[in-house]
């Protein structure tokens, strides 16, 4: 089975190992992820202003593309899922959206997107397609023993009308996947809340203070480590000296798989 693969600019350079175990895992599961020949960054985040068109074309033409090929579009980090979703759902359900970036591929001499890609995030690809018993019967070293806390952040499933992931304020799809590599999900309140990764620019304070609740609410409830999708959580989450592991999910997967050791 071949999709289309959008990794983002993250994932090209400091996030390297959600991209490069993403693509390894999915080929042990019988999935080629391909990465289409051109593509730009997805804007960074989804402005809400309905009138903003120019940062959006990006992540229609990356949609559009793999809508031309027949193929489903993947991706994987939580922010660039976030765009290219909220982006797709705005072609469907916006037509004074539509119709403006229709006009930009017009003076292109292109064919217009009518929104219908489809588009899984990594986790979906996995629950969705693949089926997390096979993904429990591609383990090699299951991860036993491990207490790994689910970090789900703001982007992955907020808006949850739109990303129509899980249900956001009870998500199971990472504590799933969890069990299927052997290992115990820890149930925690602050697990889809935010890490403060946005504010850290203009108040890092608030970052710092958010994060330090996260992490100290994820130990209090006994997890030994933290799996996130999202670079930007990551990021932040160790900038501000969080006392247990944060790894991505795919550096976890991997691990489950045989493809190699999470370097704690």
């Amino acid at each position: 089975m071949k999709m289309q693969y959008f990794p983002g600019c993250t994932l090209k350079n400091k996030a390297k190992q959600l991209d490069i175990y993403a693509r390894q895992c999915a080929e042990v599961l019988g999935v080629t992820l391909e990465e289409p020949k051109e593509w730009q960054c997805c804007g960074g985040a989804f402005t809400s202003s309905s009138d903003e068109i120019a940062t959006k074309l990006s992540s229609v033409r990356l949609l559009k593309t793999a809508a031309e090929q027949g193929e489903a579009l993947v991706t994987v980090c939580s922010a660039c899922h976030n765009v290219v979703k909220q982006t797709n759902y705005a072609m469907q359900h916006d037509s004074v959206f539509a119709d403006r970036v229709n006009r930009y591929f017009a003076q292109e001499n292109a064919a217009p997107y009518a929104g219908d890609a489809q588009v899984y995030h990594y986790l979906e690809l996995l629950r969705d397609v693949i089926g997390f018993d096979k993904v429990a019967q591609a383990v090699k070293a299951p991860l036993k023993g491990k207490k790994i806390a689910a970090y789900y952040g703001c982007l992955l499933l907020r808006p949850s009308k739109v990303i129509a992931m899980d249900d956001p304020e009870n998500p199971r799809i990472i504590e799933e996947l969890i069990r299927a590599m052997g290992a115990e999900p820890v149930i925690w309140a602050r697990r889809n809340e935010c890490c403060g990764g946005y504010v850290t620019a203009v108040s890092p304070e608030q970052a710092e203070k958010n994060s330090r609740k996260l992490c100290d609410n994820a130990i209090a409830c006994g997890a030994e480590m933290i799996v996130t999708a999202c670079p930007l959580c990551k990021y932040n989450l160790e900038r501000q000296g969080c006392p247990i592991p944060v790894v991505y999910l795919t550096e976890l997967l991997a691990e489950a798989f045989g493809v190699t050791e999470v370097q704690a």
